[in-house]
């Protein structure tokens, strides 16, 4: 500011010199942002409770509202004057980003019957080429190009692409809305044409039959938006001649359709917070009625998958952190019948089971950590894979063959970037087959990770990973950006972003709070953040940042506190509740206004989140909601500096969530720090499709924040 007001100035003089003062322009002004008009609604609930929404009319199902598209347009011009003296700093680190991610680049080839399959990019391309090849060293198919698929989309994201057991025909789902609502098309490969077979309206998801003869499909229900139909379409027919396989009636449920590793069965999953049912069709008869494998049951969670004679079961079935059961198909309704495979334990979660033909994987969870647990079949003594750094993530990769000695999984920490490993179990030893390349000299022996332990209000130790350069001074606070999840029962286990080290290089330090509401430390970590005990999520994330400033990592005014979705939601309860703690908050398409879309049952997504926020219907569930709602609770205070981001089309998190937060956050705070509110117009929950342009909002976010909580790193001009 004191630069542009000097600049001013010697305009000013220099207009006074030449020109008559009557002929002097006005002094420019700071941008001014969007005032929202206010128009009181009393929002009552079932139970008389009375609440006013000023801001209620930014709702627009349809999204074609003028006056609320100018006002979300005015929010971006707003927020690209008060960026633009960063303009020059928001290119350079985009092209910094940019330039770490390798132009040419492919997936590891994984086969899958005939063929093995990967993608690649090509000459710098937004959009992956989908190939596959008969033999590690044979000629390359290009099956699907989304280059030329994107052309003449803002958007585009391809998703279910799947070849048929022949090989012949390929499916793909597409979306070019960024709504989640996605159109399959199916393609010759024989031929390179795509097929008159068209199917809208739906989920991404494509399963084939044996034969190439059908395609099962979930469609989606209009408005939630909610996963509600099972379809099958013969191939050759139209949409219309389709056949309806199954419904989900009850609306707190969602349905999905997928495919055993055995490709013996297709498999239609009804699912919402607290129970599972699943279905089984012989992939050979799709035309057969839907066999039951165990009807629901309240407060049961289980997952199938077959195993030769016999399934495996991952069930909480007397078993807080679950356990793996046995059972037959004739018999599976019987829960007495099933034999106990891997029995419960309280040091040790069962995050999911994996069957082979000579072994079954155990994907575990101890200490926070995961792991991966091989049980031959032939009797011998269970082993894990060891893992040596102390805060990584590792799970199971592309595994699509069901005869294999060999076992594919996933790698990666805060230091090491996404890896890819071939396990021969015979032998217990690892390969690796590609680390994803990181250009510009990086290196990972410049970073240092660590687990350090904070302690909650009730005496609960909360795990932290953290991550710096390794000659980042650390006898004074640094500039700190602390990231948390905490919902749905979801770990939010550390991983490698090649954008972070423009972070890190510039003297972050990077924390995740593996707070309560994720499933960290077992399940009983997610059942104490949850419903009634929801505020445990933000009081967690509140004392893991108090803890990295009493041990001397960051200070309040150099701590920043971010989070995506319920993890906005997160971020913007800790700035009601703790404002003084963090100089600034970035939340990402967040869940702020909770109590209202908790009572719409039309809004997608709301009916089956009852058993993870409560059903605001019920008043000691609305009234709790009412303690940590981030809209509901803003005050007339100082807040930290903000910038929310959100999407036009996002069907998760409705926009007019944060356009009201912001609104109101303006009407009532009583400080001058920014308050920023990008919208996208084409995207929606997940942020602009693309390698590369999705990394323009990240170098948005990175060039703010060095100038809130890093103020010696002075902007380009």
């Amino acid at each position: 500011m004191k630069k542009l007001s000097l600049f001013v100035l010697a305009t000013v003089l220099t207009a006074c010199a030449t020109t008559p003062p009557q002929k002097v322009e006005p002094l420019p002004t700071s941008p001014v942002p969007p005032v929202a008009k206010i128009v009181p609604k009393t929002l009552t609930a079932p139970h008389g409770h009375a609440r006013q929404d000023e801001y209620y009319w930014m709702r627009d199902d349809k999204r074609e509202d003028p006056e609320i598209l100018a006002h979300l347009e005015a929010e971006n011009a707003y927020t690209a004057k008060m960026l633009a003296p960063l303009q020059g700093d928001i290119d350079n680190l985009f092209e910094e980003i940019k330039g770490r991610i390798a132009k040419d680049d492919s997936t590891v080839p994984a086969k899958d019957g005939a063929y093995y399959y990967y993608r690649r990019f090509a000459d710098g391309q937004e959009y992956a080429l989908h190939c596959r090849q008969p033999s590690l060293d044979g000629p390359e198919t290009v099956i699907l190009d989304e280059n030329e698929r994107a052309k003449g989309h803002d958007y585009y994201r391809a998703a279910a692409v799947t070849a048929s057991p022949s090989g012949n025909l390929l499916a793909v789902a597409e979306d070019t809305l960024s709504r989640r609502v996605y159109t399959i098309r199916v393609r010759d490969l024989t031929t390179g044409e795509f097929l008159a077979d068209e199917i809208t309206g739906v989920a991404p998801a494509a399963v084939w039959s044996a034969g190439d003869t059908h395609l099962f499909y979930v469609k989606k229900e209009e408005g939630t938006l909610r996963e509600f139909q099972i379809w099958r379409h013969e191939m050759g027919t139209t949409q219309d001649q389709d056949t309806l396989v199954f419904e989900e009636k009850d609306e707190e449920f969602s349905t999905w359709v997928w495919k055993t590793r055995t490709d013996a069965y297709v498999v239609i999953s009804s699912e919402q917070t607290l129970s599972n049912e699943h279905q089984v069709i012989p992939a050979d008869q799709p035309t057969a009625a839907p066999t039951m494998f165990l009807p629901r049951e309240d407060n049961h969670e289980y997952s199938i998958g077959h195993d030769g004679d016999r399934w495996l079961i991952r069930t909480n079935w007397n078993a807080i952190n679950f356990r793996v059961m046995t059972a037959k198909l004739a018999s599976s309704g019987d829960k007495s019948t099933w034999t106990e495979l891997v029995a419960a334990s309280d040091e040790m979660f069962v995050r999911d089971v994996d069957a082979f033909k000579d072994f079954v994987v155990v994907a575990e969870r101890r200490e926070g950590l995961p792991g991966l647990r091989i049980l031959p079949k032939d009797g011998s003594a269970p082993f894990s894979i060891a893992f040596d750094e102390p805060v990584y993530y590792a799970d199971m990769g592309s595994n699509a063959e069901y005869d294999t000695g060999t076992i594919r999984y996933a790698y990666t920490s805060l230091t090491t970037p996404p890896s890819v490993f071939d396990y021969e179990v015979a032998t217990q030893t690892s390969t690796l087959r590609k680390e994803d390349p990181v250009l510009g000299g990086f290196d990972k022996a410049d970073y240092v990770a660590e687990r350090v332990w904070a302690t909650a209000t009730d005496g609960t130790r909360i795990p932290i990973s953290v991550v710096h350069r390794k000659d980042l001074d650390r006898t004074k606070p640094q500039p700190l950006y602390l990231y948390g999840y905490g919902s749905y029962g979801a770990s939010l286990d550390p991983w490698f972003s090649a954008a972070r080290l423009s972070l890190l290089d510039r003297g972050f330090i990077f924390a995740v709070a593996h707070i309560r509401g994720g499933q960290e430390l077992g399940r009983r970590w997610y059942e104490t953040g949850k419903l009634l005990e929801k505020r445990n999520t933000f009081t967690d994330f509140i004392n893991c940042g108090e803890h990295l400033v009493k041990q001397g990592y960051t200070a309040p005014d150099r701590l920043v506190a971010s989070g995506g979705s319920a993890g906005g939601l997160l971020v913007g309860a800790v700035a009601n509740m703790r404002p003084d703690l963090f100089a600034a908050v970035v939340a990402h398409v967040p869940f702020v206004d909770v109590v209202t879309t908790m009572l719409d049952e039309t809004i997608p997504l709301t009916t089956f989140e009852y058993d993870e926020w409560g059903n605001p219907n019920d008043q000691k569930y609305y009234e709790y909601m009412l303690t940590y709602s981030p809209y509901d609770n803003v005050e007339a205070k100082d807040y930290p500096a903000l910038f929310i981001f959100t999407g036009l089309h996002d069907s998760q998190v409705q926009y007019w969530e944060p356009a009201k937060w912001v609104a109101r956050l303006r009407a009532k705070k009583t400080d001058d720090k920014q308050l920023l509110f990008d919208v996208n117009m084409d995207s929606g929950h997940g942020g602009s499709s693309g390698r590369f342009k999705r990394y323009k909002e990240v170098a948005k976010e990175y060039a703010w924040l060095l100038t809130q909580v890093q103020r010696h790193w002075v902007p380009q001009q």
